[in-house]
């Protein structure tokens, strides 16, 4: 059986108690390493699982799937997942092949960012189309996720925006040598993606009271599920120069907000601006 089995956000303890009994009779353990990370690392797990994991980066889950997969029809293969399986496409993605090549598969659910997010106090079933904001560069600075965000806030929903992460990139002058060398990692924060919004808002000029403005409430979350979790309700701009600390990072923009959203976001409030807005009607 092939089992792709999530981790949970916290560390190695919050994998459940059936994902751990696969892990331990595993024949092979792997671990996708590129689109999240959890609070620790590669070591830790070991440890915890009294086995040996294999790091499975991009090209390895994307281009190799008959090795990472291999002998999974007569024995058991653990694929592991920050957060839920299904949270990325990639994953889904594996699946399909798994079904195509008759190898049977299970997959063992856990927490993920998308139902964890109920942490900041604003309600699940208010939130509109998850979004992506990725890291800008010079000559490439995208702002489909923006629309998608006044969609969202124009029906009165909230939205997140999960934050771009960069693992084994290569630079362009390296990939077109073909030479295997990588940049660090790199994750983009909530201060950078509230001041990427800014910009956009700046460069359309857009006032009306269903856009974005400066003064937008917004929440930040990091390291969600950890104990050392933060949460920060903020205007847009004052998140442009908030730290939140280490990785990984998640922004929500509220829509129309409940009274009991507002004494939520309240608890996170830092500034007496962002604690005057949230205290009056006006949510924009």
């Amino acid at each position: 059986m092939f089992y792709l089995v999530g981790l949970g956000l916290g560390d190695a303890k919050d994998i459940t108690v059936k994902g751990l009994e696969i892990v331990r009779r595993a024949k092979r353990v792997y671990l996708e390493a590129y689109t999240s990370i959890l609070t620790v690392g590669k070591e830790a797990l070991e440890a915890y699982y009294g086995r040996k994991v294999i790091l499975a980066d991009r090209e390895m889950v994307e281009q190799a799937s008959d090795e990472l997969m291999a002998d999974s029809d007569i024995e058991d293969i653990a694929f592991l997942v920050v957060g839920d399986p299904l949270g990325a496409t990639t994953h889904t993605d594996l699946i399909l092949r798994a079904t195509e090549k008759g190898i049977p598969y299970h997959v063992i659910h856990n927490a993920s960012i998308i139902n964890a997010i109920g942490c900041c106090g604003l309600q699940l079933y208010n939130y509109g189309e998850v979004v992506s904001i990725v890291f800008w560069s010079d000559d490439w600075k995208p702002e489909s996720f923006y629309d998608k965000i006044l969609t969202n806030k124009k029906r009165g929903l909230h939205t997140l925006c999960l934050l771009d992460i960069k693992m084994k990139e290569q630079t362009i002058e390296n990939l077109m040598k073909g030479r295997p060398v990588f940049e660090p990692p790199r994750f983009l924060s909530a201060s950078l993606a509230a001041q990427q919004l800014l910009e956009i808002i700046r460069n359309r000029k857009e006032k009306c009271s269903s856009a974005l403005t400066a003064d937008s409430i917004c929440v930040a979350v990091a390291r969600v599920g950890s104990q050392d979790q933060k949460i920060v309700a903020a205007t847009l701009e004052e998140m442009s120069t908030t730290d939140m600390g280490t990785p990984l990072h998640s922004l929500v923009i509220p829509g129309d907000m409940h009274p009991l959203e507002r004494q939520m976001l309240l608890l996170f409030a830092e500034s007496e601006k962002i604690k005057s807005v949230l205290s009056t009607e006006d949510t924009s």
